[in-house]
């Protein structure tokens, strides 16, 4: 039925745009949440008063679409308040331009075949959004190269995905859920598998002579316009497969007169990449200890052995730490099948 239909369709929206909400560094702003939530608040009050064409059929059965209505109503407010409790916090997800897109980040290991990516457009302009492959190696300082060729510790992930669509076009505010599949085949060997997929924004430019004239028709006029591109990494995992890591190379650094900075090396041993986040912790000499530092969603893949880390402390007193020691965790995230990768302590002198 019409009312069914909606409801489904609404369920996606729903489901989509609020998938995977927890604290991290992209903010949503509380007006792109109304505005989108507005769309999916239309559908639902379209699914309540969406009438039968036959009377009779209306009629036989307005007892069963009453308790649709009602439910409604009530789902209504709950996601009113929903919205009003979101906006006050940040999103896990990855957010570049006039894009967010959530999850950050997608793993398929054991069965798992498919992936959806929630898209909303957080601009103020309709935009249009190109999605792609791209390979990329991380260098130990954690940033990121394109390359062409695969190396002896890296395998592309791409010729076993599909992704549909490869094209979106979203107004301010809207949500959509796009589909990642991902195909295994029975020669693939043990490890680990990744590439990026990139999502492009796609600039509508005018035909050359379609601006408006200058007054002095001797001057060229040159508008540069910034173009966004955002990746996030994609990973099969395959056969048997192991990880471990280990911390050392600690050291404190004063930058300026207050500042310290930690700074750190994560060694990763396996046939996979390793993701997590650290979290440093001040024991004084005396007293109970508190965190004073952490950093999210550190990784190391499998084209490096190795990644440098460096940590900015927040001491509540202001001034550099002196005496007791730092006890630095590096664990899993909450679905990692190993919650603690290593821990170490330094004693600051």
């Amino acid at each position: 039925m019409t009312t069914e239909s909606n409801i489904n369709r609404n369920g996606i929206l729903l489901g989509g745009f609020f998938r995977n909400v927890k604290s991290h560094n992209s903010k949503m702003s509380s007006n792109v949440c109304f505005f989108a939530a507005g769309n999916i608040l239309k559908v639902m009050n379209r699914a309540c008063l969406t009438k039968n064409a036959n009377p009779d059929e209306q009629n036989e059965h307005e007892s069963s679409i009453r308790p649709f209505k009602n439910n409604f109503v009530r789902m209504k407010i709950k996601l009113l308040f929903i919205l009003i409790t979101f906006s006050a916090f940040n999103f896990q997800a990855e957010a570049q331009g006039d894009l967010l897109i959530t999850p950050k980040r997608v793993v398929f290991e054991g069965s798992k075949q498919k992936e959806g990516l929630s898209l909303v457009n957080i601009g103020k302009d309709t935009a249009t959004f190109s999605i792609s492959f791209v390979q990329r190696n991380m260098n130990e300082d954690g940033s990121f190269v394109t390359v062409n060729k695969s190396d002896s510790g890296q395998m592309f992930a791409d010729p076993y995905l599909r992704i549909f669509p490869r094209t979106v076009t979203l107004a301010p505010g809207e949500p959509q859920v796009i589909m990642l599949q991902c195909r295994r085949k029975p020669d693939m060997k043990a490890g680990e598998y990744r590439s990026h997929l990139y999502f492009r924004s796609e600039v509508s430019n005018k035909p050359l002579g379609m601006g408006k004239a200058g007054k002095d028709s001797k001057t060229v006029s040159v508008q540069l316009t910034p173009v966004f591109g955002l990746s996030i990494p994609i990973i099969i995992r395959s056969g048997e497969v192991n990880v471990s890591a280990t911390l050392s190379d600690l050291k404190l650094e004063i930058q300026g007169e207050k500042e310290q900075i930690l700074k750190l090396t994560i060694n990763r041993t396996g046939n996979i990449s390793i993701y997590g986040n650290i979290t440093v912790e001040y024991i004084p000499l005396s007293g109970k200890s508190y965190e004073i530092g952490a950093i999210t969603g550190v990784g190391v893949y499998t084209n490096i052995t190795k990644r440098n880390v460096s940590i900015k402390l927040n001491n509540p007193s202001g001034k550099p730490l002196k005496g007791g020691k730092l006890k630095v965790l590096y664990t899993g995230p909450e679905e990692a099948k190993y919650p603690l990768y290593d821990e170490e302590e330094m004693v600051i002198k």
